[in-house]
């Protein structure tokens, strides 16, 4: 049992995993072991076996490596007798041979990993893009959006990033998941069809499944969606709700807009990048207003028509300048 010990506290030393009250016994001398020249061959044994196992980039290392472990094992046989201070760094000594090796290995493989390009596809105002992603997978950006992809996908993940609105049709591939970052959450899939909706600039972001499975992951919270369901996040309060959602995905694909229950300064935003106009509010007014309601291919005065009739604000276009605001309609 002793020597277990010993032989533990040894591996540990060796490893940086020992503890303060080890290091002071290192530093002081008064760790004492019993039968050294058992633990000694038992140690170096070991660390040998570790040191073989691993396998280096080229013959010639490993026959190197080997080389010298057989010299430090030798001049470990005929100094052991002169004291375990000896001992230890001698052991150290292989251990440090052990990592250099390792080390060495690492570095080769770093530097032969193949070197893959990014790309980076944005559209601008009232524009969308349909792009076919390295493994197949197809993907619709709406306005105002970016995404950006490596030129192949030749990690244990397929991941891409997204900064604003897109739609994707995920290939299926079970062995190597499919993931989008966006800045406040990650989606991961197999293999679907959903919307991610992460303006950086909007108070709301969200998620709907058209089919399969996601995983929304955010910093404090997962949640798993299927078919026909969507999570709503509220960047401000923190706030997130999960639901059923019965409508079509992603209708701003054909042309439509869809707000349910959405802030009006949100929706502000997205008539912007659809139609290309500028929208302010008027000042000292509160605008706090939800805006529920779906437009199919209509101008941009005749949703803020619409706007108007269900919230009671008003508009004044002026070119591509818009004013929102409360009260009586002005004509001046």
């Amino acid at each position: 049992m002793k020597k277990e010990t010993d032989s533990l506290f040894w591996h540990r030393y060796l490893d940086n995993l020992y503890t303060t009250e080890d290091a002071r016994k290192i530093l002081n001398g008064e760790h004492k072991t019993s039968d050294k020249e058992d633990l000694l061959d038992h140690l170096a044994s070991e660390v040998w076996e570790e040191s073989a196992s691993m396998k280096p980039c080229t013959d010639v290392e490993r026959e190197k490596y080997k080389e010298e472990a057989r010299q430090l094992l030798k001049r470990i046989d005929r100094k052991k007798r002169t004291g375990f201070r000896r001992l230890a760094i001698a052991v150290i000594g292989i251990a440090a041979m052990f990592v250099l090796a390792w080390g060495s290995i690492s570095y080769w493989r770093f530097n032969h990993q193949p070197e893959v390009t990014w790309l980076t596809v944005a559209t601008s105002y009232g524009e969308q893009k349909d792009i076919r992603l390295p493994d197949g997978t197809r993907l619709t950006l709406n306005a105002c959006s970016q995404a950006r992809y490596p030129e192949r996908f030749i990690e244990e993940e397929r991941r891409i990033e997204l900064k604003g609105e897109g739609f994707f049709q995920v290939t299926h591939q079970e062995e190597q998941p499919f993931i989008v970052t966006t800045e406040a959450f990650d989606v991961q899939v197999l293999g679907t069809c959903f919307n991610v909706k992460a303006y950086p600039t909007d108070a709301t972001m969200g998620v709907d499944v058209e089919s399969g499975k996601v995983q929304v992951d955010m910093p404090e919270a997962m949640m798993r969606l299927k078919t026909d369901e969507q999570v709503l996040i509220n960047l401000i309060s923190g706030e997130y709700r999960k639901r059923h959602n019965g409508h079509e995905v992603a209708v701003w694909r054909n042309g439509g807009l869809r707000f349910d229950a959405t802030p009006i300064r949100d929706v502000a935003k997205v008539l912007e990048r659809k139609y290309n106009c500028r929208i302010t509010f008027a000042k000292g007014q509160e605008f706090e207003n939800l805006i529920s309601g779906e437009h199919d291919n209509r101008s941009l005065e005749a949703v803020l028509q619409s706007i108007e009739y269900t919230s009671g604000i008003h508009f004044r276009i002026s070119g591509n300048q818009v004013l929102l605001y409360k009260g009586i309609p002005s004509y001046e």
